[in-house]
């Protein structure tokens, strides 16, 4: 009888952690950004920009690696100037 009840008071508290661990879980999920530039990845003017982007995300606690993902997506010559 004793043995009986432990196993139910075990059952009922995993019941009742459960969810809260699965939510707990979906809080530290990884974000997904998408960056696409009109310059090419080596462009000297690029790699600065990208950097002022990953900067300004950890100064607000995301950090590429860890709960970010950044895909990165080049489009050299893509914007190109209207001549009239």
């Amino acid at each position: 009888m004793n043995n009986q009840r432990e196993f139910i008071t075990l059952l009922g508290g995993v019941a009742v952690a459960w969810p809260l661990a699965a939510r707990a879980q979906q809080g530290e999920q990884r974000r997904h950004i998408g960056v696409l530039t009109a310059l090419a990845e080596d462009d000297p003017e690029n790699q600065p920009r990208l950097a002022g982007l990953r900067y300004g995300l950890e100064r607000r606690g995301w950090s590429e690696g860890r709960n970010l993902r950044i895909d990165y997506r080049f489009a050299p010559g893509w914007l190109r100037p209207v001549t009239g």
